[in-house]
């Protein structure tokens, strides 16, 4: 039977680098989910790849057409941000090859009322919370317009969104100290390969 695993932490916690070393490789053999967001497309971002960006009213159909799975909304100092993942046929759950996605715990424990609690398996990245806040000003100075006060405002929001209590009454229990890349992929890869 075919399993969502579903990538999540607070933000800079390396969750995009992790999820593009697991979809490469060959032993795992996942596929992709692309979610969609109303939010601006980032430098170097690619529709499509990185996230399907869709207008508000793109939202308002697919939710009228009743393809909207899970909806998060954010209000950032820029207005409101919709994150979504939508039922869209990227999904088959009847065959044997497992997904991978990345999203918040909000859309885990909406994505497994949806499709199953045995079929989306949390995947929970840590970094210890200093790392986390150099790497997302490190991200930021990158950009060519930084949204230092957007940064600011999601390292605080995760720190309510990821509390211990919200995990537990998600049910995570397994979790991954992001320390070294290359064994924190690895013990990932094993844990997904001990689930199938």
């Amino acid at each position: 039977m075919a399993k969502i695993y579903m990538i999540m932490g607070k933000s800079a916690t390396g969750k995009d680098t992790v999820y593009a070393r697991l979809i490469r490789r060959k032993d795992l053999s996942l596929k992709e989910i692309v979610s969609y967001t109303t939010r601006p497309m980032r430098e170097g971002e690619v529709d499509g790849v990185s996230y399907h960006f869709s207008t508000d009213q793109e939202l308002q159909e697919l939710s009228e057409a009743g393809k909207v799975v899970e909806k998060r909304t954010y209000q950032t100092v820029y207005g409101p941000w919709n994150y979504f993942t939508v039922d869209d046929g990227q999904i088959d759950l009847g065959g044997d090859q497992n997904y991978l996605m990345i999203g918040t715990l909000e859309a885990f424990i909406q994505i497994r009322n949806y499709y199953g609690k045995d079929k989306v398996m949390p995947i929970y990245i840590e970094v210890e919370d200093g790392e986390r806040l150099t790497r997302a000003l490190g991200r930021e100075k990158k950009q060519k317009e930084p949204l230092y006060d957007e940064m600011c405002r999601r390292f605080l929001a995760d720190q309510r969104d990821f509390s211990e209590e919200n995990l537990q009454k998600a049910g995570v229990e397994k979790r991954f100290m992001n320390r070294s890349l290359k064994k924190t992929v690895d013990t990932i890869a094993a844990y997904m390969k001990k689930g199938r």
